[in-house]
């Protein structure tokens, strides 16, 4: 049965595990996109246009923002970045659903927009703050202070929990997954999501009378 595309947001602390989830969400099943943003900043040394980032320039971004083109943007340190509107609308029409790999305030616009209707947004809890700074501190990246930062803003990302559809405890990554993908299963049989489903249960019954 034909079915229109869906938007799903998945948000997280940094360090909860959301790009993992991701990852292996799309691994699972290689009809999902990724949703590709836009950047005003320079490539870095290995980015792709069209793959890594949709790269251009400043002018272009808040052209795109004025016409309605982007599902959200944000500035980041002096660049702008954004999704773009387009490429999920065709994704959509095909049947297929793109992944979003945003912070609650992106999430926020994209409930927001025009296409709000299609949206599923999931949150991604850590088990607890200690071992979600275990896990930032593991990494070997960063300084203390940085770490520091990151979980003062975790505070403030999990404060926006009940936004969301469906939230999940990320305690053990194979469980969670498992989760996501039933949470994406159910909502892809949701029978507001079948665009054929009446015409399918009309001739069904035009069968009976037959």
């Amino acid at each position: 049965m034909d079915r229109t595309g869906l938007l799903i947001i998945l948000s997280s602390p940094s360090g909860a595990g959301k790009s993992t989830l991701a990852r292996r969400l799309m691994a699972w099943d290689d009809s999902l996109r990724f949703s590709v943003s836009a950047t005003t900043r320079a490539p870095r040394p290995g980015e792709i246009d069209g793959q890594h980032y949709h790269f251009t320039s400043p002018d272009s971004f808040r052209a795109l923002v004025a016409e309605g083109q982007m599902l959200e943007h944000a500035e980041v340190f002096g660049n702008l970045y954004g999704s773009p509107r387009a490429p999920v609308e065709a994704a959509m029409r095909e049947g297929r659903d793109t992944l979003f790999d945003v912070d609650w305030q992106g999430g926020q616009q994209i409930r927001a927009s025009a296409l709000g209707g299609h949206v599923v947004s999931i949150f991604v809890l850590p088990p607890s703050l200690p071992e979600l700074e275990r896990r930032l501190r593991g990494r070997g990246q960063d300084s203390d202070a940085v770490i520091a930062g990151r979980m003062q803003k975790s505070r403030a990302e999990i404060s926006h929990w009940a936004e969301y559809d469906y939230v999940l405890v990320n305690d053990d990554l194979d469980a969670t997954e498992a989760r996501l993908r039933a949470i994406l299963t159910a909502e892809r049989l949701r029978r507001i999501r079948q665009a054929g489903l009446s015409g399918f249960v009309r001739r069904l019954m035009e069968e009976d009378e037959g």
